[in-house]
């Protein structure tokens, strides 16, 4: 699987790690920022933006673990946005020694017990393909969308996630998603690195849930953004990226 990445800036390699249903694109306004202090590796996963179609079933830790390899990268911080928040998690307690810092986005959890609610949105969703319209309408009319639809960068969500949703439904071979066992819910106290948790306050229920649940990671910090929802890198970056920046700096 060869992967779209892109390396702006010098220092610390920080490793992004974007959302489902985006692209790599949703870090354009806080890549900038942390370039300027950081070396920023950005890079489109399996199926989206400008990295090719899923043939069989996808490992997103395995995929990064090749990334960071074919960059000579040993140890990088980590930042995941909600999926890929989940696999950033993953790959820290299956690889602790290549991460320094642990940098989660409003993350999902692989082990979770997501609620009725939620699930029954995402069966809905998908209930509605093969009409990507349809499907794409009810996908942001999510409560987690709330904010960023209503605020001047809805038409570069709705256009990277109707790219998503038309790569998937045209080109995916497989949907199929391989995480290591046993699930992080299971074992987040083993996250030995320093970790970061920011999340809006317009979400889901479950996020308070799943940020009740890594309180149990020995070294974490919890910071909410007042007014942001899922979508926190698109509608706040400069206070996303001044969080990050100031965690960062304090471990140092």
């Amino acid at each position: 699987m060869d992967l779209f990445y892109e390396v702006k800036g010098e220092g610390t390699p920080l490793v992004f790690i974007h959302s489902p249903g985006v692209d790599s694109r949703e870090w354009k306004f806080i890549a900038p920022i942390l370039a300027q202090s950081f070396q920023v590796i950005t890079f489109d996963g399996r199926g989206t933006g400008k990295s090719p179609a899923p043939t069989a079933p996808a490992n997103l830790v395995e995929d990064l673990k090749r990334l960071l390899h074919h960059l000579n990268i040993e140890q990088a911080v980590l930042v995941g946005h909600s999926m890929g928040g989940q696999a950033a998690a993953d790959f820290a307690l299956t690889y602790p020694s290549m991460v320094s810092r642990l940098i989660l986005l409003s993350p999902s959890l692989s082990g979770f017990p997501y609620s009725k609610e939620f699930t029954e949105w995402i069966a809905q969703v998908n209930s509605l393909a093969p009409d990507l319209d349809k499907m794409i309408d009810t996908s942001l009319a999510g409560p987690n969308y709330r904010v960023v639809m209503s605020s001047s960068q809805r038409d570069f969500l709705i256009e990277m996630h109707t790219d998503y949703m038309r790569k998937v439904f045209t080109e995916w071979k497989s949907f199929e998603v391989n995480w290591p066992q046993p699930p992080a819910m299971e074992r987040l106290e083993e996250i030995s690195a320093p970790t970061l948790f920011l999340q809006g306050t317009v979400e889901w229920g479950d996020m308070e849930r799943v940020a009740e649940e890594y309180k149990r990671v020995p070294s974490c910090k919890f910071i909410r953004i007042e007014g942001a929802d899922h979508m926190l890198t698109l509608t706040h970056p400069a206070e996303t990226a001044g969080y990050i920046e100031q965690f960062l700096k304090e471990l140092v």
